[in-house]
């Protein structure tokens, strides 16, 4: 795995200085046309997503308007068992999601995510232990408080700073099975295709602009209800900064390098109203992405490295998340 990591890190630092070259005769581009629409947030249950997808985000840096397929990989290990001694287990957890946003009006944004998991774990003797199924959905809904101030005709009425307000709502649904035995003797709760609740989704993002750069800030919580078999997951808080930088060769082409931080914030898990213990925990990722255009379809990969985190009271560890995306934008 740690080979599959230095790849992984290797491919991505060769894209990011495949873009240089590039730079020298990038037509400048104001970045409105790119970061109007962010959304770029982290949505997670803790130590594996499995009711949500592990989403990386609910936008991308380069559609406003798009349907698409993402592939997401997000690689922990937990103790198998509580003691300090007991062996730890492999986990990977992989989502295949169909998501599009839509942009109904000046202020108003959809946003979708219909998961599909198929997660695996390996325990030290050799025995593995697979689940798969549809996921939670997502829908939210974002409005624009505060919209940038376009430029003016004239080239002495060209606004330098664009800035942006967005205020966002939604709840996750429980399309996914929630199994109780897969919580047996784990101290991975996260391992599970659906939580089996209605949970509630309140988000915001602002965004500034100078020229082709671009900076966010992101916030989101999410309110988790208990399921049909009196579990609870613990309610989440999710924050992140991103800076982006927009590169264009023509009107069909583009690239953008992003970098950046999130974190999350995860309260204790309930069962029959009581609280679990060792559920709670946070974590700070580092964050590298791009992503590149050619007319109407965009790629990206994002990579996620943990820089500090506390899970599950040290009894899990997130080693990292990836994913890949393909989309098509619609107008």
């Amino acid at each position: 795995m740690m080979n599959d990591l230095l790849n992984i890190k290797t491919v991505f630092i060769i894209s990011l200085l495949w873009i240089f070259p590039l730079k020298g005769s990038a037509k400048v581009k104001d970045s409105l046309s790119v970061f109007e629409t962010l959304n770029y947030w982290e949505e997670c249950d803790i130590c594996g997503c499995s009711g949500n997808g592990g989403s990386m985000g609910y936008g991308t840096l380069l559609n406003n308007n798009f349907v698409g397929l993402r592939y997401i990989n997000q690689h922990y290990r937990s103790l198998d068992g509580i003691y300090n001694n007991s062996p730890w287990i492999d986990e990977h957890f992989n989502t295949l999601q169909a998501w599009s946003q839509i942009k109904v009006s000046e202020k108003i944004t959809l946003n979708a995510i219909l998961p599909y998991h198929f997660h695996n774990r390996q325990f030290e003797d050799g025995e593995t232990q697979n689940i798969s199924g549809l996921g939670d959905i997502n829908i939210l809904a974002f409005y624009k408080l505060i919209s940038p101030k376009m430029d003016g005709w004239l080239p002495e009425q060209e606004v330098l700073f664009k800035h942006s307000l967005s205020l966002g709502g939604g709840l996750k649904a429980p399309t996914g099975e929630y199994n109780r035995a897969n919580n047996e003797g784990s101290v991975n709760p996260g391992f599970q295709v659906g939580t089996g609740s209605w949970d509630y989704i309140f988000a915001t993002d602002y965004l500034v602009t100078y020229k082709t750069w671009g900076a966010g800030a992101l916030l989101n919580y999410t309110i988790k209800t208990e399921n049909a078999d009196a579990y609870e997951f613990g309610n989440q808080l999710n924050y992140g900064i991103n800076i982006y930088k927009n590169i264009t060769t023509n009107s069909i082409w583009g690239l953008t390098p992003a970098v950046g931080i999130s974190g999350e914030v995860f309260g204790e898990n309930k069962n029959y109203g009581q609280g679990v213990r060792d559920t709670k925990g946070d974590i700070v990722f580092g964050r590298l992405g791009l992503e590149t255009s050619y007319n109407r379809f965009s790629m990206g990969v994002n990579l996620m490295l943990p820089i500090v985190q506390n899970l599950n009271s040290g009894n899990v560890e997130a080693i990292q998340r990836l994913g890949i995306h393909l989309n098509y934008t619609l107008y």
